[in-house]
């Protein structure tokens, strides 16, 4: 269980609760203290975290019309925020930045994705590798830095980083932004602060960013509090957040450090990497939806899958449309996320992976469509037909059969809306044009 379905639980003992007194403020905070602890929250923490809420419910009271459940819910969040620290927000100008981490802490990518972070934001990238010590950290680097279409230094084979410094920033002197890849270790040691001196030295760096895996939990804080003795860093990157477990409680331990979150990895792809937001972090936590991010992310699937909003006619809706819009939900990454952003938190791990199989499935089908079967789907109601499409798309014409029935329910579903005027123009600037429906 994951802090955040710990949380969830927890709060949900109060449904029913009319009135807050000892023993029920007591009952869940010790589910509360169960759900932290089990992420990795330190125990310190955890205590004065319950202990905060504990004299709040006590003391005040509860306001008029605000139910026992959403008055501790609101308290939880609030009291969350302060221990997960402040949000981040960059300055986007020129600058040197120092990537920093141990082995496995996903420090290349970040690398990678960090700048094209910044290109996003009309800023030309440089990335420069110096890690001389792990095999193919340069040839992963180049490779990424290509995905990004950023600038590349190195020199392979070379383990003189000072040498590998100079040239490098010389080299991409009219890049706004350099982003340097430094190497690791499997722990934090005697060689690897005399080489991060080095960098530091040569390089110059405006920030100092520490890259960490959220898996390490509250080895997070002291991981922060080690690299800063060492060279004084500006914040942490928190990677892999999304399938950890831990998150919180490397997020709370760093917090804890007084180093701040900045930036958080949050999948695979280049452009999985988030500003950190305490708010956002702590909402999803609690299963509230996080409509501006589902928007952006819309926006930027429709983007990568080169859609134009004109393709998606919620009015007309027939299998192309429909195949446009599993094209763009393709680009989003996982369903659970998406679910996720929408406050749909506890959706079952198997219904959740059942449904991105049946996407999947589905996009191909469509597209084992000829141009006629896409716009008429009375023509795939043809048996010769079903068992074509199965056929080129490697699915059973049963797989066929349950599109054409869900097909037909989110038509009906639309048909709802057929005489509302602005449905379509809400639905398409939601789509395409990056703004709010």
């Amino acid at each position: 269980m994951d802090l955040g379905e710990g949380i969830r639980k927890a709060i949900s003992r109060l449904t029913g609760a009319t009135v807050i007194d000892a023993k029920v403020i007591r009952e869940f905070n010790k589910e509360l203290q169960k759900a932290l602890i089990s992420a990795d929250v330190e125990v310190a923490l955890v205590s004065s975290f319950t202990k905060r809420i504990e004299d709040a419910a006590l003391k005040e009271n509860i306001p008029p019309g605000v139910t026992p459940r959403d008055y501790i819910t609101n308290m939880v969040y609030s009291e969350l925020v302060k221990m997960m620290g402040d949000s981040y927000t960059p300055e986007i100008k020129p600058k040197r930045i120092l990537l920093l981490g141990l082995y496995g802490s996903g420090k290349t990518t970040t690398a990678a994705k960090l700048a094209k972070f910044y290109q996003d934001r009309g800023l030309s990238v440089g990335l420069i590798a110096c890690d001389v010590t792990r095999p193919a950290a340069y040839e992963q680097l180049e490779t990424l830095s290509k995905q990004a279409n950023v600038s590349f230094y190195g020199i392979k084979g070379e383990t003189d980083i000072g040498k590998i410094i100079r040239n490098g920033t010389a080299a991409l002197k009219d890049r706004k932004v350099l982003i340097c890849d430094s190497g690791g270790r499997s722990a934090f040691d005697k060689e690897l602060v005399d080489q991060l001196k080095v960098i530091n030295d040569g390089f110059q760096p405006t920030e100092k960013l520490l890259v960490i895996n959220a898996d390490t939990g509250q080895v997070a804080g002291r991981q922060a509090k080690e690299f800063d003795s060492a060279v004084k860093i500006t914040g942490v990157i928190i990677t892999k957040l999304d399938g950890s477990g831990r998150g919180g409680g490397a997020l709370s331990a760093v917090n804890a450090s007084n180093v701040k979150a900045t930036f958080v990895g949050t999948g695979e792809k280049l452009n999985a990497l988030d500003l950190y937001d305490s708010k956002k972090f702590v909402g999803k936590l609690l299963g509230i939806p996080d409509i501006e991010s589902l928007i952006k992310s819309v926006n930027d699937a429709v983007k990568e899958a080169n859609i134009k909003p004109e393709e998606i006619n919620m009015e007309n809706l027939d299998f192309q449309t429909f195949y446009t819009q599993l094209k763009a939900m393709s680009k989003m990454g996982p369903i659970k996320n998406v679910l996720g952003m929408m406050g749909l938190n506890d959706v079952p791990k198997n219904v959740a992976e059942e449904s991105q199989e049946k996407l999947k499935k589905y996009e191909a089908i469509i597209a084992s469509m000829t141009p006629a079967e896409r716009s008429s789907e009375n023509l795939v109601r043809d048996h010769s037909r079903i068992s074509r499409i199965a056929k080129g798309s490697g699915t059973s014409e049963k797989d066929v059969k349950g599109l054409i029935s869900d097909f037909n329910r989110m038509k009906k579903f639309y048909g709802m809306f057929k005489n509302d005027r602005s449905f379509n123009k809400k639905i398409s600037k939601f789509m395409g044009s990056g703004g709010s429906p």
